[in-house]
């Protein structure tokens, strides 16, 4: 049996720290929003401050995850502690959720009973809370292929959608004083918010769940791994979540010339890694079928005759 298990990329260790210093710029620009919120009467900018607090939080959970999913595996933990990447994407999006759900009740209350917003002031603080959340995910962008930045990322999308809203409903109660549309902005925003954050949470449940990817085609990896020089077919093939960013795999390979298994190794991990992004693989090779010798064993009961 073939076991490759290659160290993390520096790339990875890179998202930790831009985890935490957008958390830590998140949380200081949320206190400011909510106070202008406060200061301006908008739902829809106290909704944007209470999302950059949740993006705060989702930010730091997710630089903690990301420095445990770097432990190296102890006894009692052989595959390390990558899934707590999955759980921080879990909590995030439920958390999500919840604050969705608790800020659609607020805006429906509102559309019955409008209160007046200083809405130009709303507009501009906004716009600022707008700019500071696209810089966040352009930080995030090159580390889509992890599950936990993704949570995160979700988040501030979530917050660039109210930041979007905010600032739409306060240009448009400044103009024309409508005042029922920074509750409709406010619902718009959530009804978005909540079909990332299902997205999301099943996501991380399947991969729990011990689920392929599903960004994963088992059946394709297969088929492709049963076309390569030397391999006559595979089987026992599984393919699993190890972390927010790293895939397993392990297959029986049935080869048809034994005596070279170690070059065919290489080229199937080299073939993984490179094609699929699956850099933890463990393959155990088996000869033909037709090659393997059976030694006949007597029935016990013959035997005693």
């Amino acid at each position: 049996m073939a076991h490759s298990h290659p160290p993390p990329a520096p790339r990875q260790r890179d998202a930790r720290s831009v985890l935490c210093y957008a958390g830590v710029l998140t949380l200081a620009f949320a206190a400011l929003e909510a106070l202008g919120g406060w200061w301006t009467g908008s739902l829809a900018l106290v909704s944007d401050a209470g999302h950059m607090l949740t993006d705060g939080g989702a930010l730091m959970l997710g630089a903690i995850a990301g420095w445990l999913a770097k432990r190296p595996p102890s006894r009692r933990h052989s595959y390390g502690f990558g899934r707590a990447e999955v759980f921080a994407a879990i909590i995030n999006a439920g958390t999500m959720l919840a604050i969705g759900a608790a800020i659609a009740y607020e805006a429906y209350m509102r559309l019955g009973q409008p209160r007046e917003i200083q809405g130009a002031v709303a507009a501009a603080i906004a716009l600022a809370g707008l700019a500071v959340n696209l810089g966040i995910i352009k930080w995030l962008a090159p580390h889509s292929h992890d599950m936990n930045a993704r949570a995160a990322a979700l988040h501030v999308l979530g917050d660039t959608l109210g930041s979007i809203g905010a600032f739409a409903s306060g240009l448009v109660i400044a103009l024309s004083g409508w005042a029922p549309i920074d509750a409709i902005a406010s619902l718009f925003i959530c009804a978005l918010i909540a079909v990332s954050s299902l997205r999301l949470l099943r996501e991380g449940v399947h991969a729990l769940m011990e689920g392929v990817p599903l960004r994963v085609s088992a059946q394709a990896i297969g088929m492709e791994l049963a076309r390569q020089e030397g391999v006559e077919s595979v089987h026992d093939l599984h393919i699993w979540t190890l972390s927010g960013s790293r895939i397993a795999l392990s297959a029986h390979i049935v080869t048809r010339d034994i005596s070279r298994w170690e070059r065919t190794l290489r080229e199937l991990q080299a073939l993984l890694r490179a094609r699929f992004g699956i850099d933890h693989v463990t393959l155990q090779p088996e000869p033909p079928a037709s090659s393997v010798t059976r030694v006949p064993v007597p029935h016990p009961r013959r035997a005693k005759g």
